[in-house]
């Protein structure tokens, strides 16, 4: 395994759960963690194994010309900022979703990545989730046929964090409808319906893509859903496909026959899902939700120089559908 030195801007709960595990997990060195306190950045350097250089301000560990790869882990507000700042000092950046509030900040961000001839990467880890993956080598490769529909359900209590359904989209649903182009292409029409309820949102949205596959989306935000929850079923020209939670796929090919096939046991179902035992702890959840694998394929990106699957300029479409979704359920 190739190690990659990479500095780190952020230590929050989000970045050291998940971010940080993952990196470790994937092989990085942590060069160096840039936070508001001096303290804290020297706390997460300790707690993950690191011998790297605390810093209190992000600009100084961007002046440092040896930190050439940064991971940017911070509140939302600050991110497109922060990522900016760091591409205009000719670094490589991988920065947590949202990167941009909107289409406009997204395409200012990936214009300052093709300027600087900078490697650009956005946290959408489950494009690099195993389950998804999968699922899109089946979609790709038409072993059940074209793709005729889609069905994807999200739910999760947002409320702490999520207070209107713009938030939502781009905060938490962002995940799923950025998986929506990932596997199905790009949406020519959305229509929608919602319910805001003093913050507890419904939302459910219809889309027709533009090979003519026609799916549907339901997202909530409730506190019902302490238990998060997230399914996608596709329908196939000859089976369909579930992917249940992050865990489990489950492969249906029809049986064509000139018999009734409800005759005998003759049709069946594949099922894929991942060992579990206790030396996987808390790494297992890493790298089935798509953490490890975007850390690696970030690293691989940074030591070849190739275009990230999740790049600056594929987060642009994204942010668009983000915001045609939102004018949708405004209606």
């Amino acid at each position: 395994m190739q190690s990659t030195g990479l500095a780190f801007v952020g230590a929050g709960f989000h970045a050291t759960t998940n971010i940080y595990p993952a990196a470790v997990a994937a092989g990085a060195e942590i060069q160096a963690i840039a936070t508001r306190s001096l303290e804290r950045s020297q706390q997460a350097l300790l707690r993950f194994g690191s011998q790297g250089q605390a810093y209190d301000r992000y600009q100084d560990l961007l002046d440092n010309e040896h930190y050439r790869n940064i991971v940017i882990v911070a509140q939302p507000e600050d991110q497109f900022q922060m990522t900016m700042t760091a591409l205009q000092a000719g670094k490589n950046v991988y920065t947590d979703k949202p990167l941009g509030w909107n289409a406009v900040q997204a395409q200012q961000a990936a214009e300052a990545a093709a300027a600087s001839d900078s490697i650009l990467m956005v946290g959408f880890m489950k494009r690099y989730a195993p389950v998804y993956q999968q699922l899109k080598e089946l979609i790709d490769r038409r072993e059940l046929g074209r793709v005729r529909s889609f069905q994807m359900n999200f739910a999760v209590d947002g409320t702490p964090f999520c207070k209107n359904e713009e938030q939502f989209i781009k905060l938490a649903a962002i995940h799923m409808v950025d998986l929506i182009r990932y596997l199905f292409g790009e949406a020519v029409d959305v229509t929608g319906l919602s319910m805001d309820e003093q913050g507890h949102l419904s939302q459910s949205i219809s889309l027709r893509m533009d090979d003519g596959v026609i799916g549907s989306a339901y997202f909530t935000s409730m506190t019902a859903w302490s238990r998060e929850s997230e399914q996608v079923t596709v329908t196939f020209e000859n089976g369909f496909a579930i992917a249940h939670e992050i865990n489990e796929l489950r492969i249906h090919k029809s049986l064509v026959t000139d018999d009734l096939p409800w005759k005998s046991l003759q049709e069946q179902d594949t099922i894929y899902t991942p060992s579990a035992t206790p030396m996987s702890g808390s790494y297992r959840d890493l790298y089935l939700r798509g953490f490890v694998g975007e850390m690696n394929h970030f690293m691989d990106c940074c030591n070849q120089g190739t275009i990230p699957l999740s790049s600056g300029q594929d987060n642009i479409a994204t942010m668009e559908l983000c915001d045609r979704i939102l004018k949708a359920l405004a209606r």
